[in-house]
């Protein structure tokens, strides 16, 4: 869909509760309707990343497909590595290896969660991308211990190995170690300037150590339909999460920050507070509209300095609730516009 330097590629989430025998359904039908990225996701006790993003590479021509993303404390680094080469390899051109802290209720579920995220996220990023670029590594940090590790066969074209990240700390390392960073939704242009702000901190005090670009994947909610009510009714229900402590960071550089939270303190359950949010707020914080409006709001991103814009895959058809390929459906609109 991506047409200029301005407006971002268009991607959309595979459903983590997606069925296994319809992932690659889905993802062809993602490449029929003109969408230019796939990402999967790894959530604890879901799908693995991995056996995800190496079956929709296989079964599609041209899709990128993001893995979005891979716990750090659950990899080791040259594992990764031989992993996301091989896939490479395989697909040049077509993967990108998103690494990122996970939640921290699943990784203290599953015994994994470090006392430093940031360390491990550094060291891991740092080492896997050294390793992806044919270098031979050799590190004895407070997590990662490699002694002269070099993939026998790296790709001729490295992944780009983006951190899925959101606090300021954390935009930080990504700056000095990552290809790129995933942003978790909503991304808002307040919420975009300050990340990208973080981000070049962060590569500032790595100096010529730094990648030598740096790529904004936002993940967004969104929803396409002529009439703008019914696409904010859509998204509605996943937008009560964000009244959640883990979306401070994307929350606390909004103008209705204070009122946001003071309606989730006043709301009984999440789905009441995302009921009563004001129709400009979920403006705001989700992509809806026509398919004009739309395009024009990825517009807007782009112009901000984001590269891909991903889709939650949300059913614009109120006859198929349970149908996630619906949502597709509505996304070709966007991505071939009457003429």
């Amino acid at each position: 869909m991506a047409t200029s330097t301005t407006t971002p590629a268009l991607g959309v989430i595979l459903p983590r509760e997606l069925p296994a025998d319809l992932i690659v359904p889905f993802a062809r039908r993602a490449e029929e309707v003109g969408l230019d990225e796939l990402w999967v996701v790894e959530d604890l006790t879901f799908h693995g990343g991995i056996a995800q993003a190496a079956t929709v590479l296989a079964a599609t021509q041209r899709l990128t497909v993001g893995i979005g993303i891979l716990p750090a404390a659950t990899r080791a680094p040259s594992t990764a590595a031989m992993e996301a080469g091989t896939l490479a390899a395989l697909h040049p051109g077509r993967l990108h290896l998103g690494l990122g802290h996970g939640m921290p209720a699943w990784m203290r579920q599953i015994g994994v969660w470090p006392a430093s995220p940031l360390a491990m996220l550094e060291e891991t990023t740092a080492t896997v991308r050294a390793l992806l670029h044919g270098e031979r590594v050799s590190a004895a940090g407070r997590y990662v211990t490699v002694d002269d590790v070099a993939l026998h066969a790296p790709p001729a074209s490295p992944p780009p190995v983006l951190a899925g990240v959101r606090g300021p700390r954390s935009l930080e390392v990504s700056g000095r170690v990552a290809d790129g960073t995933i942003l978790d939704m909503p991304v808002t242009p307040e919420y975009l300037a300050v990340a990208r702000a973080a981000i070049d901190a962060g590569r500032a005090s790595a100096g010529d150590a730094a990648p030598p670009a740096h790529r904004v994947v936002a993940f967004s909610v969104g929803a396409v339909h002529d009439d703008v009510a019914t696409a904010r009714e859509i998204v509605r229900p996943y937008l009560a999460v964000l009244g959640e402590a883990d979306w401070s960071a994307q929350i606390d550089p909004l103008p209705f920050a204070a009122d946001f939270r003071a309606l989730r303190d006043a709301s009984a359950t999440p789905d009441d507070f995302a009921a009563a949010m004001p129709d400009a707020w979920v403006d705001a914080l989700a992509v809806v509209g026509s398919p004009g409006a739309f395009r024009a709001r990825l517009g807007g991103l782009g112009a901000g300095g984001v590269s891909s814009v991903v889709l939650v895959a949300t059913t614009a058809d109120p006859a198929r609730p349970d149908d996630p390929f619906s949502a597709l459906d509505a996304l070709a609109a966007v991505t071939r516009p009457a003429v």
